[in-house]
């Protein structure tokens, strides 16, 4: 005879496996980067700024920043002629300045290491960086930091740390 102890401690598991399960993200589901702020403009940033995704995943960023608008743009020389920090033959974007709540997606298909920033807040360190799929050292690494602003490279995440962690959040 099953005791009312187990049918409770069944439902239980059955909850908190049905609650870890809400916690994957399926790949066919965009994964979200906040656009955020302070409310007096001090301080603004991406989150996560760090993931590892697989190819063919969509990322949407969404701009939760009352205050500001933002971009995310592909480092790569169609976008104001800047340095290449992504996959050679890999498409670059540039949302545009993206007012609050407003939003932009990309689908990555390709492999490899891919940067992107704020157009107006990269000297405050708003860049984010994405790993698609297993990292191998991109070449533009090893080229060195071309034109970035030493607050932007200072906020990058290692590409071991998204390896290892999987998504590094904003601190």
């Amino acid at each position: 005879m099953t005791t009312r102890r187990e049918i409770l401690m069944g439902g239980g598991g059955i909850l908190a496996a049905a609650s870890l399960a809400s916690l994957t993200v399926r790949a066919d589901e965009p994964i979200e980067i906040r656009m955020q702020g302070r409310p007096d403009g001090s301080h603004v940033w991406f989150d996560p700024i760090g993931i590892r995704i697989m190819p063919g995943q969509t990322i949407r960023w969404i701009n939760l920043d009352p205050g500001n608008s933002h971009t995310a743009t592909a480092y790569h020389p169609t976008n104001f002629g800047r340095a290449r920090r992504m996959p050679n033959g890999a498409k670059p974007w540039n949302s545009d300045y993206l007012l609050p709540d407003e939003s932009f997606s990309i689908t990555f298909k390709q492999p490899g290491v891919y940067d992107y920033y704020c157009v107006p807040h990269e000297h405050a360190g708003m860049v984010g960086r994405i790993v698609v799929g297993t990292a191998q050292a991109p070449g533009w690494m090893a080229a060195g930091t071309g034109d970035l602003p030493e607050q932007a490279l200072r906020a990058f995440p290692s590409v071991e740390d998204i390896m290892q962690k999987g998504t590094i959040r904003h601190t």
